[in-house]
């Protein structure tokens, strides 16, 4: 109904009668002749721009005007017919005669349809829908006024296909107006995806690939730049929607964001466009994707240009980006696009250019257009604006848009979307006999005849092939253009790569040649909301922005990230560590106490001393076994306490070094057994000194029950109570070299675990009862009346041995990696040196520097005082 009362109301040309007629009277009645009925025309015919007589018709729709007229109706009378405003299309002429080219190519073909000579009729739709509409209309009834339905006498000139229009939306509306009479409509550049569905648009085709491959190739051609933060620029139709539509799904599977997205139409009031280019002056986004016809984008760059925007880099569509008129805008230097790919149809160019002044004179389109090209009227006029024309002008010799035919885009698809037209009808008016092709012309071929045959087509027209596959589109392949200057300063357009949908995933788009920019140079524009993270860092969204808005972070501790802008980092295996730019991971450092350190280079230092030490106070002590001191202090213990002290030295050097399970199991034990074997001799020579005052008392005879043997017999049978315990530790859970990696994460420590605590703790605890039970007895011993009593140097000793070991508990737990080792290294120095300095010092000082007290004399002596 709204329909119906737009068309009523536009005053368009559309049949009622029929319209009526197929709704309530049978078509079989119809076509049988039972009912006759005369059909008069409601409303203006819309005369065709250019137009020829033939036995089939071809009709042709093409926006020759950017706009259409704007009228207020008063409702009172008869709408007046709409008619076109503005300059003349030079681009869309030149659609209109290649249709005129190639139907004058075909009628003289001997191959296709050879004996039938093809008409057509070409309309001037303004760029408005409703003037598209009214043309659909007209192409759908003919032009008769009156006519009889059921007449079956011939008629010529029937309508058999339609080339146009340039526009998605004006290609919608007529495409549902076509629809349903079967009769073909092939667009040679509305490019709308929407158009595909064969539900909606059943008769529609197009030589042109549709607006899904297109916005696939622009995101790409974006991404392929990194130009991650863009606006977006789109018609306000069919075209500029669903275009956008689509390519704002391909730029999300491609991670691009979008700052903006407007929208304008040619028809707007200037302040809405106004807005538009202010958004894009204001925009920290330096891409601007313009998916807008070229009749849109012509006042969009009016308007920036007299204010210009900041550089900004243009991505265009296929619609504009090829467009010659629009290359004087000079601030647009550097735009890159998708275009169809150029070709060469011979013998076009002259038809051009060969306009004869008759030709001219009779299309008001042409003389339009002649006129404004030459600046001359050729009409006697009084204007002091323009001059007469004189006959002498010739389009060679000008420089413009019409005259530009170096390089033939969109012109090849309306070239060949009249070919295909007359494929399909070839095919179903011909047949070939004995290598002759015989074509009849039939006045009842129906539409949906050549519909038919017009999907089976498929040939090859100077080089390019033209086929359609089951939603009538053709294979999809782009150039990519790159608008550059050249030498003169002129705006050229140069090929700088290629997308073919038909080639294997990731293999559609390359780029094979150098650009230049928006800035003139041949440095790539940067486009991005947020600078590039480093490997070393990563993507943190910024809350409430688009996803290519973040901070980047650094790596969190052992953890690398080795690629740009990436969302996560990834953990370092166990044993590697990321280095300083985490960026890479290196195998950790692994530390252990080696004999290059200085520390280790100090504790064996002492270690050496300790051993050389004891050595020394051996070879003195057994070179002066028969002096009273030593004597008096148990010679064989003390000569076996040297010996065990000496193995405390030594076996502190096997902490050191890199840990071995032999290192591991000797460190331990040999410290265990070694400390073991020095208590107990220290315990001996305490029991010695109390058992000796003991027996001096009068009936006293306990000496003889620790004696010499018993001494011996007590040292070995406490070593061997720990050499059992070490056994046992061994058997069951020994120590073994490992790899701590928890103490520290930069670092791997190699260490001896114990194996076994309870077995560590036992070898310990051991050495401390032993250490407390001969401090306990050095204690009461130590004030026993004797020049050589070593009780009380045993007690120093002891004190210092427990002071040690004490703290050495909470050191051990304390300190991390390897100083664990070197606290233990310390602690057995350290109780080595408090036992041999404690006990034999004093008398190592006696036997060299104080001969004199080395006397029994003197003892006699000091004892009676």
């Amino acid at each position: 109904m709204e329909m119906s009362l737009l068309l009523i109301d536009l005053g368009l040309a559309v049949d009622l009668c029929v319209v009526l007629v197929l709704a309530f009277v049978g078509s079989d009645r119809i076509n049988n002749g039972a009912l006759p009925v005369k059909c008069t025309r409601q409303g203006t015919t819309r005369i065709p721009t250019f137009s020829m007589d033939g036995d089939y018709i071809i009709g042709g729709v093409f926006s020759f005007h950017y706009k259409e007229l704007t009228k207020i109706h008063s409702y009172t009378t008869l709408p007046e017919p709409p008619t076109c405003r503005g300059s003349i299309n030079s681009r869309e002429l030149r659609f209109g005669r290649a249709v005129m080219f190639a139907i004058e190519e075909i009628n003289n073909s001997t191959e296709l349809l050879p004996g039938i000579k093809l008409g057509y009729e070409i309309y001037d739709s303004c760029a408005s829908v409703p003037v598209a509409i009214h043309v659909a209309f007209q192409l759908s009834n003919g032009e008769d006024p009156v006519f009889q339905i059921g007449d079956n006498c011939s008629q010529s000139g029937v309508l058999m296909g339609v080339i146009g229009e340039s526009g998605s939306t004006q290609s919608i509306s007529m495409s549902r107006i076509f629809g349903p009479f079967k009769i073909p409509l092939v667009s040679h550049f509305a490019t709308c995806a929407c158009l595909s569905d064969k539900q909606q648009y059943p008769t529609f085709f197009r030589t042109i690939p549709s607006d899904h491959y297109q916005a696939d190739a622009m995101a790409k051609l974006v991404k392929h730049f990194g130009w991650t933060w863009i606006g977006a620029v789109h018609s306000d139709s069919d075209y500029g929607r669903n275009g956008m539509a689509s390519f704002l799904v391909a730029a999300s599977r491609e991670g691009i964001c979008v700052e903006y997205i407007e929208s304008f139409y040619r028809t707007d009031p200037r302040s809405k466009i106004q807005r538009v280019a202010d958004v894009i002056r204001r925009s920290t986004a330096i891409a601007v994707v313009a998916f807008i016809a070229d009749g849109d984008i012509k006042f969009l760059f009016e308007e920036l240009d007299q204010h210009r925007p900041p550089p900004r880099q243009w991505i265009g569509s296929e619609s504009w980006v090829t467009d010659p008129q629009l290359m004087s805008f000079s601030f647009c230097a550097g735009a890159i696009g998708v275009a169809i790919q150029q070709s060469v149809i011979p013998g076009f160019r002259d038809f051009l250019l060969d306009l004869s002044p008759s030709e001219v004179g009779a299309s008001s389109v042409l003389t339009e257009f002649w006129e404004d090209a030459f600046n001359c009227s050729l009409t006697k006029t009084t204007s002091a604006e323009k001059k007469q024309c004189d006959g002498t002008e010739e389009l060679k010799t000008l420089k413009i848009p019409y005259t530009e035919t170096s390089k033939f885009r969109i012109i090849n698809m309306v070239y060949k979307a009249v070919y295909a037209i007359a494929h399909a009808i070839h095919n179903a008016v011909c047949q070939e006999t004995n290598f002759t092709t015989h074509c009849k012309k039939q006045t009842s071929l129906e539409f949906n005849q050549v519909f038919t045959e017009l999907k089976k087509v498929s040939f090859t027209q100077n080089g390019y092939h033209v086929s359609f596959d089951a939603n009538g589109d053709p294979v999809a392949a782009y150039e990519i253009v790159n608008w550059q200057k050249s030498e003169s300063g002129i705006i050229e357009l140069v090929t700088v790569g290629y997308y073919d949908a038909s080639l294997p995933k990731g293999q559609e788009f390359r780029i094979n040649r150098n650009l230049t920019w928006v800035d003139e140079e041949m440095e790539v524009p940067i486009s991005v909301c947020s600078e590039s993270c480093a490997p070393g860092t990563y993507k943190v969204l910024q809350k409430g922005k688009p996803i290519c808005c973040y901070d980047c972070i650094p790596c969190p501790e052992g953890e690398i990230n080795n690629i740009t802008d990436s969302p996560e980092c990834i953990p370092c295996p166990r044993e590697f560590w990321p280095n300083s730019k985490r960026d890479a991971c290196f195998p950790k450092p692994v530390e252990f106490l080696t004999f290059d350190e200085v520390l280790s280079v100090i504790l064996a230092t002492f270690s050496v001393s300790g051993a050389c030490l004891t050595f020394a106070t051996a070879v003195i002590f057994f070179y002066h076994r028969t002096t009273p001191i030593v004597r008096a202090n148990n010679s064989e213990l003390s000569f076996l306490l040297l010996f065990s002290l000496t193995l405390c030295f030594l076996c502190s050097l096997t902490f050191i070094g890199a840990p071995s399970e032999w290192s591991c199991m000797l460190r331990h034990t040999a410290f265990g057994i070694t400390f073991v074997l020095s208590i107990s001799c220290v315990l001996g020579k305490t029991i010695v000194v109390l058992i000796a005052f003991k027996a001096t008392l009068p009936g006293n005879n306990v000496i003889k029950w620790f004696g010499p043997p018993q001494q011996r017999m007590t040292v070995m049978s406490l070593t061997l109570f720990q050499v059992l315990i070490c056994i046992v530790w061994l058997v069951v859970s020994p120590p073994f070299p490992v790899k701590n990696l928890t103490t520290y994460k930069e670092k791997i420590i190699l260490e001896c675990a114990l194996g076994s605590a309870v077995g560590f703790w036992a070898v310990l605890g051991y050495i401390g009862l032993l250490a407390v039970f001969c401090f306990v007895l050095a204690v009461l011993a130590r004030k026993l009346p004797d020049n050589f009593n070593e009780a009380k140097m045993i007690t120093f000793s002891m004190l210092i041995f427990c002071a040690v070991w004490i703290t050495f508990i909470p050191a051990y737990i304390s300190s991390p990696g390897k100083f664990t080792v070197a606290v233990e290294i310390f602690a057995i120095l350290a109780s080595s040196f408090g036992l041999i300095l404690c006990i034999f010092f004093p008398k190592f000082l006696i036997i060299l520097f104080q001969p004199e007290k080395n006397t029994k004399r003197y003892l006699m002596n000091k004892n009676q005082t």
